[in-house]
């Protein structure tokens, strides 16, 4: 995993977000993920549901999913944070908008083996949640051939886990997927 990360922060730079995540860890086994991934600066480091991991491990910032803290509650604890919350349709975006997030994960946007029993919400729908008017990124199926279609859809970034994780040459693919967001 290290080297991997190590190459995804060489091909994305500071544009790239490692999230570390990890229902099934325990608290020291998702601080341990995240101290890792940290070490690979330029990227920024974002915790998924573990705030005390996020203040321990000095990440940018903090997503939150469903029966997590309220948005406004998680910026007391790291006011400095970026504050993301898990979306998947338009109700549940405009409800993280009104408790101040930050900005929306938006997904799955495409099919995908990580949710195989979740329909798709696919661009039209990425379309209109993208219209509220917070940076969304999308997930789910998103890869370096599919991350135009998501920018074009309003998408301010993407995250990819097979997409960049299992890729035969991971710097190259957070490279390819990074510069089809920014045109």
């Amino acid at each position: 995993m290290d080297e991997v990360a190590r190459a995804l922060a060489a091909g994305g730079g500071g544009q790239l977000a490692f999230h570390a995540r990890g229902r099934s860890l325990s608290g020291l086994e998702h601080y341990a993920l995240a101290v890792r991934l940290s070490a690979c600066a330029p990227a920024l480091l974002f915790v998924n549901d573990r705030l005390d991991v996020a203040l321990a491990a000095g990440a940018t910032g903090v997503q939150l999913g469903r029966g997590s803290l309220a948005p406004g509650d998680a910026r007391r604890i790291g006011p400095g944070w970026w504050i993301g919350v898990s979306v998947h349709d338009l109700r549940e975006a405009a409800d993280a908008r009104a408790g101040g997030a930050d900005y929306l994960l938006v997904g799955p946007v495409f099919r995908t083996a990580t949710h195989p029993d979740r329909e798709p919400l696919g661009l039209a729908r990425l379309r209109e949640i993208a219209g509220l008017g917070l940076p969304v990124i999308a997930i789910g199926g998103v890869t370096a051939e599919t991350a135009r279609e998501v920018r074009d859809a309003g998408a301010h970034g993407a995250a990819a886990i097979r997409g960049l994780w299992d890729a035969e040459d991971p710097a190259d693919a957070a490279r390819r997927t990074l510069e089809e967001l920014a045109e």
